[in-house]
């Protein structure tokens, strides 16, 4: 197809090749409840998916509740967080939060992107996650993922995370925000690598404006230009 020349066009053919590549896209981090995911994504920051699922299952075997982990021992905390790196603010800030939930929205996450900004730990991203995984309302998560893979597109320029939300916030529907995220993440860690993107495998190459020329479109020019009569040579 003609590569669509709007990042608003773009974007709407992005959506649609994604939802048919990665139709079921789920949040990587296990949990239960709104609290858990809140917990989980405070401890993803500068570590893997996988490295927060190996300690959640005993942090939440522990505590709970947000009131269990309100009260508990930072240093027990930090114990069963240790893995997950920078484990001491980690654990600061998911009692914080915990305490937060207790004091002010009786032990209840918020739903309002404005409330969960307010707690320890959470900015925007974190709280668009938990809006649009745990409760199913509009939140577009911009990670390293998605702030790549949005560059490359060109769906925005803007390099800084609250910036490129806003961008893509008004090209992507509001209902579909979440799992956008959601596949762009997936498909940054499958195909459009951050060293190596692979283009040959990519169902977005024909759009992409970043997109280097596959094996097949170099083989395709090697072939014509192999056929093409030299200029000034007699026909």
């Amino acid at each position: 197809m003609a590569r669509p020349r709007g990042a608003k066009q773009r974007a709407e053919v992005v959506r649609e090749r994604l939802t048919a590549l990665y139709p079921d896209a789920e949040c990587a981090l296990i949990h239960d409840n709104a609290f858990q995911l809140l917990a989980a994504t405070i401890m993803s920051a500068q570590t893997t998916d996988e490295n927060v699922n190996k300690v959640t299952p005993a942090l939440f075997a522990r505590y709970p509740t947000p009131r269990d982990l309100a009260h508990a021992d930072p240093e027990a905390v930090e114990r069963i967080i240790h893995s997950t790196g920078f484990f001491r603010s980690k654990a600061k800030n998911i009692i914080g939060m915990a305490r937060a939930l207790e004091d002010d929205f009786d032990g209840e996450v918020p739903t309002e992107l404005e409330d969960l900004v307010k707690l320890p730990g959470v900015g925007r991203k974190t709280g668009n996650v938990v809006r649009s995984v745990a409760f199913d309302l509009p939140g577009l998560p911009v990670d390293t993922h998605v702030g790549r893979l949005s560059l490359r597109l060109e769906l925005t320029n803007e390099t800084d995370p609250v910036k490129a939300e806003h961008e893509l916030n008004g090209l992507v529907p509001p209902e579909e925000r979440g799992r956008f995220s959601l596949r762009l993440i997936l498909h940054g860690r499958q195909v459009c690598l951050a060293r190596k993107p692979n283009c040959d495998a990519c169902v977005l190459v024909d759009v992409c404006p970043s997109a280097a020329p596959t094996r097949a479109q170099e083989s395709t020019r090697s072939a014509s230009s192999k056929r093409a009569p030299a200029r000034g040579a007699r026909s």
